[in-house]
């Protein structure tokens, strides 16, 4: 019996997935790293009606001590044998701020900040609580590339710059919300492919895209016709739900079938696909891994 974690798992796709793994007969310890509160008190009790042991522990994303608190919080978890080390490290939680002057705790840009940085501390802190045999799921999003599609519906691609300007807040408006989103995402595809160079060689580190989700609770900080908008989408047949990519998070997470990903492979719901030429860039990669330990003052 293993033990896997997630963050972000009181709403939408992480709360799905959270309940998968609790569900899945490998799966007796689900650690829930989420915001302290009633949600999150919620999905660790559906969680132990499922038949796991629900270890709920109370983070705060923007706030990088928090983050450091939680971590040690699993790791003594782990040292008391309360838990397995573990098999699984799901990176789900992230966010979207539609003001790019906002700032974390530390100061960073928001999105930025939820959306990688947090993950990249708590990935390297908790990297010794690893399995031999284990999984890093971290979730990306096409949004890096304009296609047809996003073009049309105005979702602007990354505009990716060094990653110490990319941490900065804006200083005045016009730095769109979704271009920080993008930018981040693909923040996360060059840090899986870095991470996976630098991890024991018995962790795979994988990318997983949930397929686009209007109406997801990523879209909670939009206005609220903007939302409306998006559940209305999220109704057309085909389009991605978080019931049906949240089981497929939790699978790539644990199960057999994906047990040979690794280097940052791109799972797009239910399937492995190449990433653009742009989203392999080994001086980027390099550059990025050091600033991070800059930015999180390593």
């Amino acid at each position: 019996m293993t033990t896997a974690l997630i963050t972000g798992p009181t709403r939408s796709l992480g709360r799905v997935a959270a309940l998968a793994l609790a569900e899945h007969p490998q799966v007796r310890d689900v650690v829930l790293l989420g915001r302290a509160g009633t949600a999150l008190d919620e999905v660790a009790e559906q969680v132990r009606r499922r038949g796991a042991q629900a270890h709920a522990i109370g983070c705060d994303l923007a706030d990088l001590s928090d983050v450091r608190a939680a971590a040690s919080t699993v790791r003594d978890l782990v040292e008391a044998g309360d838990v397995r080390p573990l098999v699984a490290l799901i990176a789900n939680a992230g966010f979207v701020s539609p003001d790019t002057r906002r700032a974390s705790v530390d100061g960073h840009e928001l999105t930025f900040a939820v959306n990688y940085l947090a993950h990249a501390q708590l990935i390297g802190d908790l990297t010794a609580t690893l399995a031999t045999s284990s999984r890093i799921v971290l979730l990306g999003s096409n949004t890096y590339y304009a296609n047809f599609w996003r073009r049309l519906l105005k979702v602007p691609p990354a505009q990716w710059r060094d990653p110490i300007e990319l941490a900065e807040p804006a200083a005045a408006e016009g730095h769109l919300g979704m271009t920080a989103y993008s930018d981040a995402k693909l923040a996360i595809l060059y840090y899986a492919h870095e991470l996976q160079r630098r991890v024991a060689a018995g962790v795979n580190v994988i990318v997983y895209e949930p397929g686009w989700m209007p109406g997801s609770a990523l879209s909670r900080s939009a206005p609220p016709a903007v939302q409306a908008i998006g559940r209305a989408l999220g109704r057309i047949p085909g389009v991605a739900t978080p019931e049906k990519s949240g089981p497929l998070l939790a699978s790539v997470a644990v199960d057999e079938r994906w047990s040979d990903l690794r280097d940052g492979a791109f799972v797009v719901r239910d399937r492995v696909t190449e990433v653009q030429p742009m989203a392999q860039d080994r001086a980027r990669e390099r550059r990025l891994w050091e600033a991070t330990a800059e930015l999180l003052g390593r």
